[in-house]
């Protein structure tokens, strides 16, 4: 089977309106996909930049999979969350972005965004905190139902990941 091997890091996010910013990540991949080692899904620590407006987290990312076919290639999805002065967490921003599909080194900015919900919303949101989430966090990176939601402009997460593929030419594949 052909192989793909994806090492890198989340680096880090800036441009969001708060400080003390987490990340919770999980990589989507199609039915022909399996996951050979690695985690799926992973949260990162709380970074409270003092002097910049990037918060560095560094969080590893090792995954091996193994493939049938290219249909489904694996798309990694992100949540920032903010945590505030009494330690409760508000979402800061929904991303995704597609794990490149050739070989090397590659720095990537997943721009967020946020679901901005009614004016009686936002009005609790801003005295209150907390605000609208997905129910359905599939919708970060299916796309179905996106085009539906009011949304706003998020910061960007930094990623940097090295692909190496394996035995894809075997299979009819050139990269």
């Amino acid at each position: 089977m052909a192989e793909l091997h994806i090492i890198g890091q989340i680096v880090g996010a800036s441009g969001f309106p708060h400080s003390s910013l987490f990340c919770k990540w999980g990589i989507h991949a199609g039915g022909a996909w399996r996951l050979l080692s690695g985690l799926r899904e992973g949260q990162t620590q709380v970074d409270s930049p003092q002097t910049s407006d990037m918060a560095f987290w560094s969080h590893p990312i090792d995954l091996h999979y193994a493939t049938k076919g290219l249909q489904g290639w694996p798309k990694l999805h992100l949540q920032v969350w903010h945590q505030d002065l009494f330690g409760r967490c508000e979402l800061s921003g929904y991303g995704y972005c597609h794990v490149p599909s050739s070989p090397g080194h590659h720095r990537l900015r997943c721009a967020t965004w946020r679901p901005l919900g009614s004016w009686q919303e936002q009005l609790a949101q801003s005295f209150v905190g907390g605000g609208p989430q997905l129910r359905f966090p599939d919708v970060i990176y299916s796309g179905a139902d996106r085009y539906r939601l009011h949304t706003a402009a998020g910061g960007t997460v930094e990623l940097e990941l090295a692909v190496i593929l394996r035995n894809f030419d075997k299979y009819g594949v050139e990269s």
